[in-house]
């Protein structure tokens, strides 16, 4: 009788066993890849790692949720901001059939060189940081899309607030890679536009150290601004050869200085810079504070920098798409051309039929007392301060 007893303790043992871990089998949820692109080394490094903890967040909360469908799972690449390196990256990212999806490039001059590759193998990305035109409107890929604005309307913004402040002349210095030559391009004819005058343009390479004979012509030239296209690296060495040199006209730069990094690297001489960058400060987002209390409660060790919140939308849009339609690439590209009136943290998102979202604020910025300052907040906007050479 013990006999049977024992034998039958066994079974129901064994019973409850497979039914645990049928169990856990059945609520168990997938897997699914998802991809992050963006420079983690090089000059522009701390705008690329912002964006990756922005992206990584996305992915912790949404892995948190209990209502999520899928586990996901952030698979990183570093491009370096280099377009060779980045066609690399993208393919690495792209040719990774488990991938479905992936926020993509701060760095124009990079994600211009991959849209052939995401578009060859059919992944759709979503850009959150670079702002050529051509990178959404250069083609008809379906694969392309774009949270943030382009330097089109960053331009405009930016040509006639220069203006209205009472500045005539200009010299131009751009790095010769995509992103310079286009903020140059859109710089120039807004300028024109609104009635202002460029003296002179240099084009210079995105590793140039020594800037001592354009600077030496500029000074010359004697132009109220000197308008920068270009990244931090070398934004930093003009300001600072520009004091050696006794240039003092106006420092203007665009949204490729607008970081943390630029204000380390050039101290006490970015006071009284302006630039200009798409969407609202972090800050002042519609899901700003959200965003900043959460990326501070992960405790990374970098801030999200300028673009961090668009690396954030792009990565919940992903996920979300992904959770409506399912961890297949096709479904997910169409879905995401269909996108219109989506919240995120940025404001609405609507794609354009090029995958450009309708991003119609810009907000100018000057450096204030070691941060970036929203204008209208500061008090060179107040006229308690003045910029340089303003009247």
């Amino acid at each position: 009788m013990k006999r049977v007893s024992l034998l039958a303790a066994l079974a129901f043992g064994a019973t409850i066993a497979l039914s645990a871990s049928s169990s856990d089998t059945v609520f168990a949820k997938d897997k699914v890849k998802v991809g992050f692109v963006g420079p983690l080394t090089g000059g522009v490094s701390a705008n690329g790692i912002g964006g990756r903890n922005s992206a990584d967040l996305a992915v912790r909360l949404r892995n948190k949720d209990p209502k999520a469908k899928y586990e996901y799972e952030l698979i990183v690449q570093d491009d370096e901001c280099k377009p060779n390196i980045g066609v690399q990256a993208a393919t690495k990212v792209a040719a990774d059939k488990k991938v479905v999806a992936a926020a993509t490039h701060y760095c124009s001059a990079v994600a211009i060189a991959t849209v052939d590759t995401y578009h060859k193998f059919g992944l759709p990305v979503v850009v959150w940081g670079a702002v050529l035109p051509a990178i959404t409107y250069g083609n008809d890929y379906k694969e392309v899309h774009r949270v943030n604005g382009t330097m089109i309307n960053q331009n405009q913004t930016a040509a006639k607030f220069m203006r209205d402040l009472g500045y005539k002349t200009w010299a131009v210095i751009h790095d010769t890679t995509d992103y310079g030559k286009g903020h140059n391009k859109f710089f120039s004819e807004n300028l024109k536009k609104n009635g202002g005058e460029i003296l002179a343009t240099f084009g210079v390479t995105a590793d140039q150290q020594d800037f001592t004979a354009e600077l030496t012509k500029i000074k010359e030239l004697n132009p109220d601004v000197i308008y920068f296209g270009g990244l931090t690296p070398i934004g930093v060495r003009v300001r600072a050869q520009m004091d050696k040199l006794g240039v003092d006209s106006l420092f203007q730069g665009t949204s490729g200085i607008v970081s943390d990094a630029f204000i380390k690297g050039a101290g006490d001489l970015g006071e009284g810079i302006v630039a200009f960058r798409e969407g609202a400060p972090t800050a002042k987002l519609p899901g700003g504070k959200f965003f900043l209390e959460k990326y501070g409660a992960e405790k990374y060790d970098n801030p999200p920098e300028a673009y961090g919140a668009f690396a954030f939308a792009a990565m919940n849009l992903i996920l979300d798409t992904i959770e409506k339609e399912g961890p297949d690439r096709k479904k997910v590209r169409a879905a995401l051309n269909g996108t219109k009136g989506r919240d995120s943290i940025v404001g609405e998102i609507s794609f354009d039929d090029h995958g450009q979202n309708t991003v119609a604020l810009i907000t100018k910025y000057v450096i204030q007392d070691g941060k970036w300052t929203v204008w209208e907040d500061s008090e060179y906007a107040s006229g308690k301060r003045k910029l340089a050479r303003q009247k």
